[in-house]
């Protein structure tokens, strides 16, 4: 008996110390989840709940400006004011430290450490800035903190975004916000591609009439700015200053000398004959005296519009079947980047010297290569030539949204579990070669005319940018399986005040029910986005064509629309109508639901008409006679030769922000954030 009752307390005592080794180790806190990954983590036990203080030791304005920036977004994400002041911290309180000189931290990481207060240690005001990044997307998922340590230091010293508004116009108050989120995830460089043309084939093969755009406001040139979206110097001035307060260097681009219809269209005769309008001609005698005073405009004075460091020259696409110029580019791409370094800038470009390799030497030394396809420029001679290269694999990393080539979505998933910005088009460098400088990725909106609205773009870019933000700052040391940060990361906000998505709501459910909306109104919530259910009530009165039914900054639903009085909705310029108009006198339930592909339409609970993607395939002069033009194409005359053809989407991200001056009464409001 006396053996048993042994056995019993060893066995108990056994339990006890492994129960209470077990509740120990589960209390060490596990690597929190943030975007980037953290690239170390030592785990402590238990949390810690900010008291609303932030310290900043010394004397440092920046590290000041930054503290108090991150007080700013603080509120504005959980709205509560936090006090900055200068001195030592208290339990709870959050802490800034400069430690200048600390080589293991470099210029941009940072030590947290969670523990009886939050303190962050960083080399520079660039390392606190993303420290705080880290600690607003601790506190989105939980206020009590995680306590514990992590010394986190990018991978890539370039962590990038280049976005063709050329193209595609996208409004100035977007390219604003998309600093924010690119800061939010430690991005660092928003490379803006100012000028570039539609493809001649979908126009009639008529140089005349392809599109073109030059998206900055000139006083030297007033012609060439474009007329339907343009950005004016002051606001790309704010913009580039934006982005140096939230550590996003904002690299325009001039892209010369193809490209180039926006300039030809201004100036006919640099057109080149031989390559096409879109090429200048780089013989011409007025040539470079032209660029140069474009670029000139944006790069002379003591305040320049130009303010970043670098300046992307473009350089890419140009015929070489002739020897004569290969050499002649060769020596306008060396010229354009002397021409820009004269102005203290260091000059960019896009690879092309593989494509057009010559005898005409091209200076290199300070000279960043984006490299986008190898067998315009080899990776591995650029870096020998003495490039530093910036890895945008269009094979991997270009989104070209609705064209049926390259990507409409980003392969996350294969990106995550495989890509570093060392693997440039199947070329594998080492991880920490130094002249590969990071990565980015981008969107070219080629197919001008296509229904893209800028709310698809971002739909597009934002899951991209969330993956190529981690794998140039963590690279290749995820830890978590791709599906598992896949769920996860769609917990986090785009960024303080920033909500492109119109997201509405943490689960799939009814998120808004308004009784009745009268004319005027001003709603709660500016839009919802992709997926989501809007359905309401009314009873028809007589409506003026045009009569708007909600509208946000961006985007109007038509109770009736401009051009036939129907149900319909306007973004970008695109006007999209439903073949239903609400009858007069009677009283119907409207029901719009929309995803990233089509628009429905239920009336009465019957499904009406969906919008959804439309192939259209355009016709040559002959032909266009019997050729109803589509209304869908708002100030957009579309005709070839070979039976080209584009995809057209007609999405809306539903407005609600204001309701229209109708007669009609609208009531029984109810908003899901899902297809119902």
């Amino acid at each position: 008996m006396k053996k048993s009752l042994k056995k019993i307390g060893r066995w108990l005592m056994c339990a006890c110390l492994l129960l209470s080794a077990s509740t120990i180790y589960a209390q060490v806190n596990e690597k929190p989840f943030v975007i980037p990954e953290l690239q170390t983590w030592t785990g402590a036990e238990g949390t810690v709940t900010p008291s609303g203080v932030v310290c900043v030791s010394g004397s440092n304005k920046e590290l000041m400006r930054v503290a108090q920036a991150f007080a700013a977004d603080y509120e504005t994400m959980f709205g509560k004011a936090l006090t900055v002041k200068k001195g030592s911290p208290k339990a709870g309180d959050i802490q800034l430290v400069l430690k200048k000189g600390d080589k293991a931290l470099g210029k941009e990481g940072y030590r947290l450490t969670i523990g009886k207060h939050i303190t962050i240690t960083a080399a520079t005001t660039q390392g606190a800035f993303w420290a705080t990044r880290t600690l607003l997307q601790l506190t989105e998922q939980n206020a009590a903190l995680p306590k514990g340590e992590t010394v986190d230091v990018p991978a890539y010293e370039l962590r990038g975004f280049m976005v063709d508004v050329g193209r595609k116009f996208m409004p100035i108050d977007y390219l604003n916000d998309l600093v924010k989120v690119m800061a939010y995830y430690k991005m660092n460089a928003l490379q803006v591609h100012l000028n570039d043309n539609g493809f001649r084939q979908f126009f009639g093969n008529d140089w005349d009439k392809t599109p073109s755009g030059f998206r900055l406001e000139s006083t030297l040139h007033p012609g060439l700015t474009s007329k339907d979206g343009h950005y004016t110097k002051q606001e790309f001035i704010d913009l580039q200053i934006l982005g140096e307060n939230n550590y996003v260097e904002v690299i325009p681009e001039i892209d010369v000398p193809a490209h180039c219809l926006a300039f030809v269209h201004y100036k006919p005769q640099l057109g080149s004959k031989e390559y096409g309008m879109d090429h200048l001609d780089m013989f011409h005698p007025e040539t470079y005296p032209f660029i140069d005073s474009v670029f000139r405009e944006y790069l002379e004075g003591e305040n320049p519009v130009f303010r970043s460091k670098r300046v992307n020259i473009g350089t890419d696409e140009y015929s070489n079947r002739d020897k004569k110029v290969v050499e002649k580019f060769r020596e306008f791409t060396d010229h354009y980047i002397r021409f820009v370094e004269s102005f203290g800038k260091q000059a960019m470009l896009w690879g092309a010297l593989t494509h057009a390799n010559g005898e005409t030497p091209v200076k290199s030394e300070n000279v960043i290569m984006n490299i986008w396809h190898n067998p315009y420029a080899q990776p591995k001679d650029m870096k020998e030539q003495g490039y530093k290269l910036v890895s945008i694999p269009d094979g991997l990393v270009y989104i070209v949204p609705a064209a049926g080539y390259y990507y409409d979505y980003l392969n996350c998933k294969y990106l995550y579990n495989s890509w570093t910005p060392a693997n440039i088009g199947g070329v594998q460098f080492e991880e920490n070669d130094p002249d590969i400088l990071g990565g980015m990725f981008a969107i070219w909106n080629d197919h001008h005319g296509n229904g893209i609205s800028t709310y698809d773009a971002h739909h597009r870019t934002y899951p991209a940018l969330q993956t190529i933000a981690v794998k140039c700052w963590t690279s290749s040391k995820t830890s978590l399986p791709y599906e598992q940060w896949d769920a996860k990361r769609w917990e986090l906000s785009e960024a303080p005040g920033v909500n492109w998505l119109g997201r509405i709501g943490e689960k799939k459910s009814l998120v808004a029910e308004i009784a009745s909306v009268k004319a005027g109104d001003t709603l709660p919530y500016e839009e919802i986005g992709y997926d989501y259910t809007v359905e309401f009530k009314v009873a028809g009165a007589q409506e003026a064509k045009g009569t708007k039914l909600f509208s946000s900054k961006h985007t109007t639903f038509y109770l009736a629309d401009p051009r036939e009085g129907k149900l319909g909705f306007e973004r970008d310029g695109y006007l999209n109508t439903f073949n239903y108009r609400v009858p007069k006198g009677e009283t119907v339930q409207i029901a719009i639901q929309g995803n990233n592909k089509m628009t429905r339409l239920y009336v009465n609970g019957q499904l009406k008409e969906e919008l959804g993607p439309k192939t259209l395939y355009v016709v040559n002069d002959q032909h266009k006679a019997n050729y109803i033009s589509c209304p869908e194409m708002k100030n957009v005359e579309m005709y070839t030769t070979d039976g080209a053809k584009i995809f057209y989407q007609r999405t809306l991200v539903f407005p609600l922000r204001k309701a229209g001056d109708f007669k009609s009464t609208v009531s029984d409001l109810k908003i899901w954030n899902y297809l119902k």
